[in-house]
């Protein structure tokens, strides 16, 4: 049963940590997919 705990512990944590890492890239994400929107059209 501990150890079950443990896991979903663990889980959520990263869960949380994957969450804000995507939260802080997003800004990067749309600057790069805007940057190939523009080289895809532009030919």
């Amino acid at each position: 049963m501990e150890f079950q705990l443990t896991l979903k512990i663990i889980v959520i944590i990263g869960v949380l940590i994957g969450g804000y890492a995507t939260l802080r890239n997003l800004d990067v994400i749309k600057i790069i997919l805007i940057y190939l929107k523009d080289v895809i059209l532009r030919k």
